[in-house]
């Protein structure tokens, strides 16, 4: 008789329509991994966060037709693991569960569901291919204080070959489809985060960067590139460079901006609004020379039989942390690496 296996399938979850995107933003600013604050004053940041952002976000989510598609691109995503590794794992039985962190199906629903389910084995799966504290490590805390049992856990796949193959390949696509226009400047564009989270020990730039040159080290025809991280708020100093200036600079220059979202696998606000429509506006503001955006990984091939051949993998042997190769990616200064912390 053949395995019982669940996947689960981590990602930042989105609002459904205008309704929800207040107790959405609520739900995201009161993470302690995203605001740091004791418990009291963290739910009042929340609350005010999510009042003043409300109408601004509701507007962006309107040009997306009301909500996320964050949910229904993870569903595809779902789907197409499900039957790569049907067809990888005859014999067994699959099922993929998705686990929103901010929203509907939240981890404790996803929890509640792979119980009933009745595997055993679990893999867990975040849709993040870089770790970070404020992704993956509160997806899996979430899952451990909701009660999820022992599972295979695997933190990050920065230089994964089908990852970083579907990139390759995408941005190429991309180059060509927009008529394969010369001076280009290849931009890799991720979420940002607060200096302070890296200086702490956070190793998502590192991977994030350790991501872009694998993926350009595929494309020598476009030299010119850089790494740069989006979607600032708050007072806090972020890392840089920013996106919005990088993308200025490359204007400036009269480069044709090529910039392609290396932290985000599945469209949604931060690609489909601030990517296709505001950073593009900043560009051609700015006289670049064009700009082309390229998708993220969505359901390519090669990033589905990658997914699949990190649950195979993570399979293997017993259960817990399952990093890249099978041991520590990060360098020693990094101590929320969870090959070192203990999620708790």
């Amino acid at each position: 008789m053949g395995r019982r296996i669940a996947i689960v399938l981590f990602n930042l979850g989105g609002p459904d329509g205008q309704e929800d995107v207040k107790p959405f933003l609520r739900n995201l600013f009161r993470d302690p991994a995203i605001i740091g604050a004791p418990g009291p004053i963290r739910e009042a940041l929340a609350w005010f966060i999510s009042t003043t952002r409300a109408k601004s976000a509701r507007a962006n989510y309107a040009l997306m037709g009301g909500g996320s598609p964050l949910y229904p691109e993870t569903r595809k995503q779902s789907d197409a693991l499900t039957s790569a590794l049907k067809a990888a794992l005859p014999g067994d039985e699959i099922r993929c569960f998705i686990a929103m962190r901010y929203w509907h199906p939240f981890v404790e629903e996803a929890v509640a569901a792979v119980k009933a389910f009745a595997p055993g084995e679990t893999v867990l799966l975040p849709l993040y291919p870089q770790f970070s504290t404020t992704t993956t490590g509160s997806s899996l805390t979430a899952w451990t204080k909701a009660g999820g049992g022992p599972a295979r856990t695997i933190c990050c796949y920065p230089e994964e070959t089908g990852f970083i193959a579907a990139y390759a390949k995408l941005i190429r696509e991309s180059w060509e489809k927009a008529g394969k226009p010369e001076n280009v400047r290849l931009l890799f564009s991720a979420h940002g985060l607060p200096e302070k989270i890296v200086k702490d020990g956070d190793p998502y730039q590192w991977q994030v960067e350790r991501s872009c040159a694998a993926i350009a080290a595929r494309l020598p025809e476009f030299a010119d590139w850089q790494v740069c991280y989006q979607s600032r708020v708050g007072p806090l100093k972020w890392i840089t460079p920013s996106t919005d200036e990088t993308i200025e600079a490359a204007a400036s220059e009269g480069k044709h901006i090529l910039l392609a979202p290396v932290a985000f696998v599945s469209e949604h606000i931060e690609t489909l609004v601030e990517l296709d429509i505001e950073y593009a506006e900043l560009a051609h503001r700015h006289g670049a020379a064009g700009y082309t955006r390229v998708p993220a990984a969505g359901t390519a091939p090669d990033f589905v039989s990658g997914l699949a051949g990190l649950v195979k993998t993570a399979l293997q042997g017993d259960t817990g942390l399952k990093p890249p190769g099978g041991q520590r990616l990060c360098p020693a200064g990094f101590g929320q690496c969870p090959c070192r912390a203990e999620i708790t």
